[in-house]
């Protein structure tokens, strides 16, 4: 260790290991920053498996290293430091003590801004971010010592006070993700219809694509941008706490944020969302209470002339026809896996409701990516479907807000959305579920609650002498004492995840209950004193 140097940085990563690969780079950057102060150095240690992998991975690295023959310093090193996992990165301030070692957190939150590492620059920064909070404004979010300015898709600078007044939507996004793909063209429409309207609004990409090319195709012709690569850019991302892509953020025109993420919005209202404030939200939602209080079966399924679904035979099916019918959504797709498993269920609770009630229906509604795949997992199924490619599709999924598949919607008999969760409660109860109304859960509720009185809320079993049994709600499971499936209640234990069904447990409990009793009640004539019975005397 250089004595001379006043922050040294312990380094333990290898080439195999691809966080780690991700994160070099990012300390690189950080190196070349606080290198030239002359008080800041690094230290790789290596946990590559051969010498030329360290080779060629330090090649990459501006800093010193532990030589790869010294296996021993290495040892003790990962030893010393408790090292757990890679990339881990110690900071040890002038006199060799450790500042900490959650470097590389550190490092990925704060760049070099951090230095020098210690808890009190830390807890400094925190505490400018929240100041930064209280007095926001659009310069103290894009701004930075040393650019004022946003970018064209031609490369011209902005500056950031052009923006000022005005209401600006931060867009992050990533060009090579899906979802960001998709959105970036509805954002597209809205920005110009509000142009076209005159409203004094604006978007800046705040692009977290790693490649430039990328970045360039990622925003459109009239929008702005953060420069590639934008030191403030990681900074953004930790101050509107973004946890999902695609997110608009809305800056007011007075500096302040109106709205963590926009995107939903934009894509189930489109222009009628804006200016995204709190009141025209509470507006939108009265109006979609109205258009639900409306709601019908053919608002739902019926689209200009596509007014059908299909049947098993290939045949049209009118919409019409299942008018008074209670119908499932069934939004799935052969190529997830959640949603090969659940199907086969799906199908075993249709064919159990359809024999007590005409009255009910699924349709499919696919998220195959082909035709052939569409027509190999429908074959499965025994009920209607949404011709591929539909384009309903597009306004079903806008409308339920589908997120995630497999995912059953009910829709009762007079139009309503009955549940988004039917899915759930089809596991949960099977085909005993339907109508998948609150009325008939809580029906379901009380008969649970039924079945189990009388039952003790916990109790000793000679399959699992350990711990105590308790009564639990359990979805499924399968009973650890005769191996079959169980629901609704089990007698289980937590903590070594053991289960038994309830008629299993009981049956022992009983037995020993009625061999109490006769133990309690000896012949005449005998004394039973523990294990031993005595003639008395």
């Amino acid at each position: 260790m250089a004595e001379a140097e006043n922050n040294v940085v312990k380094t333990v990563d290898a080439s195999w290991c691809g966080p780690c690969r991700r994160f070099t780079p990012k300390l690189v950057e950080v190196y070349s920053e606080l290198s030239p102060k002359g008080d800041f150095e690094i230290i790789f240690v290596s946990g590559d498996e051969d010498e030329e992998s360290f080779n060629g991975y330090f090649s990459k690295m501006p800093w010193l290293a532990i030589p790869f023959s010294d296996s021993e310093t290495r040892n003790r090193l990962d030893e010393l430091f408790k090292v757990m996992g890679i990339p881990h990165l110690v900071f040890l301030d002038e006199n060799g003590k450790v500042s900490t070692d959650e470097g590389v957190a550190i490092v990925r939150e704060y760049g070099e801004e951090g230095y020098p590492f210690t808890a009190e620059k830390i807890q400094e920064l925190k505490d400018l971010e929240e100041k930064a909070k209280k007095e926001q404004s659009i310069k103290t979010i894009l701004a930075s010592r040393s650019r004022d300015f946003v970018v064209t898709s031609d490369e011209n600078k902005v500056p950031v006070s052009e923006l000022e007044g005005k209401t600006v939507g931060l867009y992050f996004s990533v060009s090579s993700y899906q979802a960001c793909a998709d959105f970036t063209p509805k954002l597209a429409e809205l920005y110009k219809k509000l142009k076209e309207k005159g409203e004094n609004f604006e978007i800046v990409v705040i692009s977290l694509d790693d490649e430039e090319e990328a970045f360039k195709e990622s925003f459109a012709a009239p929008w702005l941008a953060l420069p590639f690569k934008d030191k403030i850019v990681e900074k953004l991302t930790r101050y509107f706490e973004l946890s999902t892509l695609p997110t608009v953020v809305i800056i007011g025109p007075d500096g302040k944020t109106v709205h963590s993420n926009a995107a939903e919005a934009i894509e189930e209202h489109g222009i009628q969302a804006y200016p995204f404030t709190p009141e025209r939200f509470a507006e939108l939602a009265e109006i979609e209470k109205a258009k639900e209080a409306a709601q019908t079966l053919e608002s739902i399924l019926v689209s200009g002339d596509l007014d059908f679904v299909l049947g098993k035979d290939g045949a049209k099916v009118s919409v019409t026809d299942l008018v008074g019918k209670t119908v499932l959504l069934y939004f799935s797709a052969h190529w997830c896996p959640p949603c090969r498993a659940f199907t086969p269920k799906l199908v075993e609770e249709y064919k159990k409701i359809k024999a007590k009630d005409e009255a009910f229906e699924v349709v499919f509604i696919s998220s195959d990516r082909d035709q052939a795949s569409f027509e190999e997992y429908y074959s499965g199924m025994p009920w209607l479907a949404l011709p591929f490619g539909d384009a309903r599709k597009a306004l079903l999924s806008r409308k339920f807000n589908v997120r995630g598949i497999p995912m059953l919607i009910t829709i009762g008999p007079t139009g309503q959305t009955v549940t988004k969760g039917t899915r759930n409660m089809v596991m949960a109860h099977g085909a005993d579920a339907y109508p998948f109304t609150e009325e008939r859960l809580k029906e379901i509720e009380a008969e649970y609650e039924e079945m189990a009185k009388g039952w003790p809320k916990n109790l000793k079993h000679e399959l699992h002498e350990d711990h105590e049994l308790v009564l639990s709600r359990r979805t499924t499971y399968y009973c650890d004492g005769c191996n079959e499936e169980g629901h609704t209640w089990s007698f289980y234990c937590e903590e070594c995840d053991f289960d038994l069904h309830p008629k299993c447990a009981l049956k022992e409990d009983k037995e020993t209950k009625s061999e109490e009793k006769e133990e309690a009640a000896p012949k005449e004539g005998w004394i039973c004193d523990g294990e031993v019975c005595t003639r008395a005397p």
